[in-house]
Order: structure tokens, then sequence, then C-alpha cells
């Protein structure tokens, strides 16, 4: 693949360079990953084995993802396109005396030579910064082993997500910098799967990821139209 063909936005790999040095300040711009990191981490380990797997997070950034998913006894790779990012991930993993392989490559370039290696693959709070979501979701099916597991998780195109994830988190909260996101490239839930259908991909849960602005606490539940978290599993 060559450089044209890669899925990225340069203003959105931009925007996680300049920010990269506070990735892990837990007050600072990447307080909400941090808090509802745990979340996330449950609602994978709820659904599959880690221990012994080999795990891909996609998208990882600065590794708060990886990290946990390492110390549950993951075999971990974590790949993505900013430099910065990963630099700070691997010191990181260093500081903390964890084996993790992090790689700055595209997922569609590592599916070229890695299909069917991976047991787990998550793809968490990235699909919305990519030009072409598809051929994320595309390449994340050809990593899979037969009976893999993949997770994602976005925000859904809806004004209740615009209201809250953009007009609430970013302007009126300032739980995140202003520019983080663009509603047009939220995902409905029935656009996803059939994303995820024609990679041989069959979803198997939706589960919404909830905030309280007066208690601050992040929560699971049913309502998925806001943020959400989707599982799926490897077609036969």
């Amino acid at each position: 693949m060559s450089d044209k063909q890669i899925n990225v936005d340069p203003g959105e790999i931009a925007k996680f360079e300049q920010l990269a040095h506070r990735w892990w300040d837990r007050e600072g711009e990447f307080k909400a990953l941090h808090d509802i990191n745990p979340l996330r981490l449950e609602y994978i380990r709820k659904r599959c084995s880690l221990t012994g797997k080999r795990v891909l997070d996609v998208g990882c950034g600065g590794g708060i993802l990886t990290e946990e998913l390492a110390r549950l006894g993951a075999i971990t790779t974590g790949i993505d396109l900013s430099e910065a990012p990963l630099t700070v991930a691997r010191l990181h993993a260093l500081e903390g005396n964890l084996e993790i392989d992090y790689r700055q490559i595209s997922v569609e370039q590592l599916a070229e030579t890695e299909a069917e290696s991976f047991d787990v693959v998550t793809n968490l709070e990235m699909l919305e910064h990519v030009p072409d979501p598809a051929s994320v979701i595309a390449a994340c099916g050809r990593l899979l082993k037969p009976d893999g597991r993949v997770f994602f998780s976005t925000l859904n195109r809806t004004p209740k997500a615009y209201l809250f994830a953009i007009i609430g988190a970013e302007y009126t909260l300032q739980l995140l910098p202003k520019g983080t996101h663009d509603y047009q490239r939220f995902i409905q839930p029935a656009e996803l799967e059939a994303w995820c259908r024609i990679a041989g991909l069959e979803l198997q849960d939706l589960t919404g990821l909830h905030y309280n602005p007066l208690t601050h606490r992040y929560w699971l539940g049913n309502d998925i139209n806001v943020n959400y978290l989707a599982y799926g599993t490897k077609m036969e």
C-alpha cells in the first residue's frame, strides 16, 4: 500500500501529535479516556479470554488500553500512525516493565502481512477519526483468526450525540479539546453492522457508554444514542 492509499486524515494525526506529551496526565486532555478505561476493559474481559492470547490494539495512541491488556496476560501489539504518541507509549511501557510490540503502521498495511494472526482485535475511539472506517473494519476482519473476537467503540450520529459529545463534552464541560470530533464522521450502528458483515464479522452486542456531568460517573447501559461499544465474532 502506498502512502497515498493510507487511510488517514493528516489533521487528525496532527491533533494527537500535539497532545502526545499529555497522554498519561490523568487530569489532562485525555482524562476521559483514563476514566472510561476500566469500563472498556471489563467489557472486553467479560466476552473473551486474554491470558496468552495475541491481542492487537488498533489506534492505540499512548497505550492507555494497550497496557491494561498486557497486564492481563495478553501478548499485545499496539499500532498507530502518530509517531509522538507511540514514543510516549513505548517509554511508559518500559517504565512499567511491560512487553508490548508498538508499531507505526496502518491496520490495512498490517493485514497484508499478518492475516489471521490475532485472537482479539480492539479498535476503540478511532473509527470516527478516519476517512474510511469500512476499510479499517475490513482489515480488522482479515487480521483475526477464524475464531477471533473484535471490539469497537465509537459515537452514534444522532442529535443527542451532537449535543452531548460535541456541545457538552467539548464546549460546555471541556472534557475534551474543542474540535476533537466531527459530527459527520459519527457512525450509526446499522452502518457499523453492515461494514462488519461485509468484513466477515458478526456483531453480537451493542452497549452504550454513559456519563453524568454532575456526579462525574461513567457507566455502561442500554442507550446507544451517544457513545457505544460493540463486540463481534469472525464468521465461520
